[in-house]
């Protein structure tokens, strides 16, 4: 056998079919029953889907938007709460031992020099003052200044040369603050 029968021949070459091609032309497609796809509506239907997940996305967001500004609403409120117990709870326990302060500074104003039990009441009073003031309690500075109901409690009114009408001239009890609250307010006598 000769190289020569491996060879097609002309009349071969042109009996040859042309590859087919993979995909069908409109045309034939249409001819076996199956409709091309409109492409607008394909689009229409793709952005109508979009259009619908990003809602559902931005609803979904709001409430989470929602939850979470609930929580530190609710965070907020439960610190408050704490906070404000804890507050109403030392005023409570202070209220008890302010009378006890109100003695210990009563003793030293009219404590005897030299004495060595009266050096002990004065250290005692000292370290009183200095755990109400670790607990933020503050005495209500009230002399000389005009009488205001909410830290004042007035027990009497004197007139008094150089005194305006209505100015605190003699606390006779210290008033005390925690923070903004009055744990007690201060008595006093106003000039009239």
């Amino acid at each position: 056998m000769s190289n020569k029968r491996n060879k097609p021949t002309e009349d071969e070459e042109n009996e040859m079919p042309e590859p087919v091609p993979n995909e069908l032309p409109a045309e034939e497609e249409a001819d076996r029953g199956e409709a091309a796809p409109d492409l607008s509506v394909v689009i229409d239907e793709l952005h109508k889907q979009v259009t619908e997940a990003q809602a559902q996305a931005a609803e979904y967001k709001d409430g989470w938007q929602r939850s979470v500004a609930d929580f530190q609403n609710y965070r907020k409120r439960i610190e408050a709460e704490r906070a404000e117990t804890y507050q109403s709870a030392v005023s409570n326990i202070i209220k008890r031992y302010l009378p006890i302060v109100d003695d210990l500074e009563r003793a030293l104003a009219t404590r005897p020099e030299g004495l060595a039990w009266a050096d002990g009441v004065e250290l005692i009073y000292r370290k009183l003052q200095s755990i109400l003031d670790s607990e933020g309690i503050k005495r209500i500075d009230a002399e000389g200044q005009m009488f205001d109901p909410n830290f004042h409690e007035a027990i009497g009114e004197e007139h008094a040369d150089g005194a305006k009408s209505g100015q605190v001239i003699a606390v006779v009890r210290n008033g005390y603050m925690l923070g903004d609250k009055v744990i007690r307010p201060a008595m006093v006598r106003v000039a009239r």
